[in-house]
């Protein structure tokens, strides 16, 4: 018995041992295996890390060139007026253009009008000005202070000025038009509308349909004078009426004086109705049938033709466009910091 249970006894363990065996040499390898891959993820995070160190680098350095480059065009460009269509060293035709509506905030203000008339009427090469208009009208006030310094300026430098009026010459554009020698225009053109308006709107009757009460309080009886919300008071009425009639006998008596006895008056002449370029030159409002072209070079005898119309320069344009530009992106920028950081 004793010399069978030995052998048994000698051959259990050996498939342990055997086990045991193949588990040893595998736990090294094992242990050394985890290190190992933490390494190559921390390098590859490093290596990220520092390429988009290089990215930003890079992309700091693009930005200050393209500041850089702003700036110098920019203050190259500042020196840059717009307009200028030849060399004014030769004698030519200057040239002060009147478009759009006559207002304190347009290009048209009484400001940038007269800072381009002064550059032309100061200018010795410049042998007349040429008002170019295409205007509805406007300011009575700014067309007024215009006027007088046209006249205080052809004065001054002797210089002849003419008025060509191209679409429309009306209301306060004509207003200017009048400081003028003579006044051009084509056949077509719209010219006159020598009246003054007030307009508004009247909402009482709507609101007491609505049943709206209109709640106005004022220190001075007519401190609410003409309110669209109010019932017309017929003495404010009035007196807006007489305010009225007093700039436009100052409107009408700038005319008599530019057009003198050109002037052929009639009752509707100073109604406020406008008439064509050809009617115009009938009635003495207007002189003569001519474009810009043909006064420069039948008239003033200098083809050459040179704008002198203030207008923005080009580094004012670029500077308020990249501004605006710059503001949007900013302002785009960071609302998406504040939302990534909701």
């Amino acid at each position: 018995m004793t010399s069978e249970s030995t052998p048994a006894h000698d051959t259990a363990p050996e498939p342990l041992a055997h086990a045991s065996a193949q588990a040893q040499p595998s736990s090294p390898h094992a242990s050394s295996d985890v290190p190992h891959w933490e390494r190559e993820t921390l390098e590859r995070l490093v290596m990220a890390s520092l390429e988009e160190q290089k990215q930003q680098r890079r992309w700091r350095v693009f930005f200050r060139f393209a500041w850089l480059f702003l700036f110098v065009a920019v203050l190259l460009l500042s020196f840059y007026k717009g307009g200028v269509s030849t060399s004014v060293s030769s004698p030519h035709t200057a040239v002060v253009q009147i478009k759009g509506e006559i207002a304190s905030d347009s290009e048209t203000s009484a400001d940038s009008v007269i800072e381009a008339l002064r550059s032309a009427f100061e200018e010795d090469s410049a042998k007349a000005v040429v008002l170019l208009i295409n205007s509805p009208g406007g300011s009575p006030v700014q067309a007024g202070i215009i006027n007088d310094e046209v006249r205080r300026l052809r004065t001054l430098h002797n210089k002849p000025v003419y008025a060509v009026i191209e679409e429309m010459g009306a209301s306060a554009a004509y207003y200017i038009a009048v400081s003028a020698d003579s006044i051009y225009v084509d056949k077509a053109s719209i010219v006159g509308s020598i009246g003054v308006l007030m307009d508004g709107f009247g909402f009482n009757g709507l609101m007491d349909k609505l049943g709206i009460e209109r709640r106005l309080l004022t220190a001075g009886e007519n401190k609410g004078f003409l309110d669209p919300f109010t019932a017309e008071s017929k003495s404010q009425k009035a007196f807006a009426l007489a305010m009225l009639e007093q700039i436009h006998q100052q409107f009408i008596a700038v005319v008599r004086l530019g057009r003198g006895k050109r002037l052929h008056e009639t009752p509707e002449i100073f109604s406020g109705l406008f008439w064509s370029g050809e009617e115009a030159i009938k009635l003495g409002l207007a002189d003569e049938l001519g474009s810009l072209d043909y006064v420069a070079r039948e008239v003033i005898k200098a083809e050459d033709v040179v704008d002198y119309t203030h207008r923005d320069n080009v580094a004012e344009r670029l500077a308020k466009r990249f501004g605006a530009e710059v503001g949007a992106s900013a302002v785009k920028t960071l609302l998406a910091q504040h939302l990534s950081l909701k």
